[in-house]
């Protein structure tokens, strides 16, 4: 799907009925039809490389999500180079780094957002030990007791090449959607991304296609949807 001309804005609010706003209400959609074998309420955002537009896509699906009256959390899970506070203006002085530490409570580090419904965990100071984080029972345990309180919680991973952060989230979560930079991205990259993830036995929900190319014969759907065994 195109990629909005200023890096933080949230299309699906500002322009609901552009043929973005629908690319990704479709994409909600079927993930949720993809639910039928099981709900799918933790999934884990993330891509090969960086400037993907993974944090887009996971802002704009949360707001679809929101938009039909799910109550969702977006948990900025980029412990390295955070920037979901950026698209609500928030401030990153307190998040889930704090929380895992010790040094916040849960109420102190959930925000409320200018989008009914849905409420941002920002990522919080960069730790000096990210994946030891993301891997620990603290972690484990949050998510389980989020999960109580939120129909949808999307975690914003580092890109899956760089780091083994969203290795370690995809094990504890419902799913992993694959972010890909339509002709920038090379083909064995993704692949040897989607391998990594297949080593941990990630569930890989489906590859969205981030600015491709609209041709006035295209129809408004810009993302390639599929099971892992479609690939």
């Amino acid at each position: 799907m195109p990629a909005p001309t200023n890096s933080y804005r949230i299309i699906i609010d500002e322009n609901p009925r552009s043929y973005v706003s629908e690319a990704y209400r479709t994409l909600r959609t079927n993930i949720e039809f993809s639910a039928i074998s099981g709900r799918i309420q933790t999934i884990v955002v993330t891509s090969p490389e960086p400037s993907e537009g993974k944090s887009t896509t996971i802002v704009n699906l949360a707001t679809a999500f929101a938009q039909e009256g799910k109550n969702v959390l977006i948990i900025d899970a980029d412990l390295r180079k955070p920037t979901v506070h950026n698209y609500f203006s928030k401030s990153n002085r307190i998040g889930l780094s704090s929380l895992l530490a010790g040094q916040h409570a849960l109420q102190q580090c959930i925000v409320d957002t200018h989008i009914d419904n849905l409420s941002l965990l920002c990522s919080g100071p960069i730790p000096p030990n990210p994946a030891e984080m993301l891997a620990s029972n603290q972690m484990e345990q949050l998510l389980t007791d989020l999960k109580e309180k939120y129909d949808v919680i999307l975690l914003d991973c580092p890109p899956a090449l760089a780091v083994t952060d969203a290795q370690v989230l995809a094990t504890k979560s419902d799913g992993v959607l694959f972010v890909l930079n339509c002709g920038r991205v090379k083909r064995d990259i993704a692949k040897k991304a989607l391998e990594r993830l297949g080593r941990v036995n990630a569930r890989v929900l489906g590859v969205v296609l981030n600015n491709k190319e609209r041709r006035k014969r295209d129809t408004s759907y810009y993302y390639y949807y599929g099971s892992e065994s479609s690939k």
